[in-house]
């Protein structure tokens, strides 16, 4: 067995649900991004522009990585789509954030693949000095995406989510640059074809061509991401969503069959998947932050969340 395949195989033995390997280059998708810093698509997340030179360069945020393990974990809990609950009084907490905070759960699944990964190569590396690893969940200047585009993860849909024919799109993605000298995976072909129904079931179109989307309008950056007043445009456009968006991810044909996780961590807290408006209103304004310890939703904190539901409660 090769040591792609090695590090392939405990990584899945760890509850991954796929890696693959890239070079630790820059890609195309790389100078996309300052086209799309440029237009102000990012809205208030200034941190993106701080960042940028990193993100569009592995080789700046480690000068010797010559790899990239991009890893994914599926997050499809056994549960409706928000396109399918239509009850009124009701709000809709988007999927990734109804249990345990992702960052969390995948960081330790990185930091026992990485220390394997140095048991498995340290005979090969000893005179050198060791295995050099870092690791990032979408809590560094690294573009996980990209990574997973070409290291053949699966390819960027038109809603710009990472999609597999197997998995579909709910997947929560880390990356592991490595200064091992590890054999790339083959890049897979786009399958989205002609299809848009991502383009069109977004409520503020917020995709405003095939695999760019202006953030600015995009429902979960509103949510939160932006602070103060949203625009009465846009909130009117909202619907009942309290913290993100799942609905481009809903209608896409790849999330069909997508397989469902069994993880305890990713399943639905008390009042979490769908939640009544009176009674979540109740729990935020009387029981944060306490009881939203280790959630998602305190990215938007407390005021974000009051003002969600403000604008859903109109609706």
């Amino acid at each position: 067995m090769s040591l792609e395949d090695e590090i392939k195989q405990i990584g899945l033995g760890l509850g991954l649900n796929k890696i693959a390997i890239s070079r630790a280059d820059s890609f195309p998708e790389h100078a996309a991004l300052k086209n799309w810093l440029d237009k102000g698509f990012h809205g208030s997340m200034s941190w993106m522009e701080r960042g940028a030179s990193k993100r569009m360069n592995p080789k700046e945020v480690m000068p010797g990585a010559k790899s990239v393990l991009t890893c994914a974990l599926n997050y499809n809990t056994d549960y409706p789509y928000s396109v399918d609950q239509k009850e009124s009084g009701r709000g809709w907490i988007s999927r990734y954030a109804w249990g345990e905070d992702y960052h969390q759960v995948m960081v330790e699944m990185l930091e026992q693949l990485v220390q394997k990964i140095r048991h498995l190569v340290a005979p090969a590396c000893r005179q050198a000095g060791g295995t050099i690893c870092q690791f990032y969940v979408d809590t560094g200047p690294v573009m996980e995406r990209v990574f997973a585009k070409n290291s053949g993860l699966g390819w960027i849909g038109k809603n710009t989510c990472i999609i597999d024919k197997k998995l579909g799109s709910w997947l929560f993605l880390g990356a592991i640059l490595t200064d091992l000298e590890l054999k790339p995976d083959p890049i897979v072909m786009d399958h989205c074809g002609i299809c848009t129904a991502c383009i069109a079931a977004c409520p503020t179109q917020a995709i405003t061509k095939p695999h760019r989307i202006d953030a600015r309008r995009c429902i979960s950056y509103l949510t939160i991401e932006h602070k103060g007043e949203i625009e009465p445009e846009l909130a009117h456009k909202m619907g009942n969503h309290l913290f993100g968006c799942d609905i481009c991810q809903d209608v896409c044909p790849w999330n069909r069959k997508a397989p469902k996780t069994s993880l305890r961590a990713f399943q639905p807290r008390e009042g979490f998947f769908n939640p009544r408006l009176d009674d979540f209103e109740e729990k935020v304004t009387q029981d944060y932050p306490k009881g939203f310890k280790n959630s998602p939703l305190k990215r938007a904190k407390k005021e974000g969340l009051l003002r969600n539901m403000d604008i859903a409660k109109r609706k």
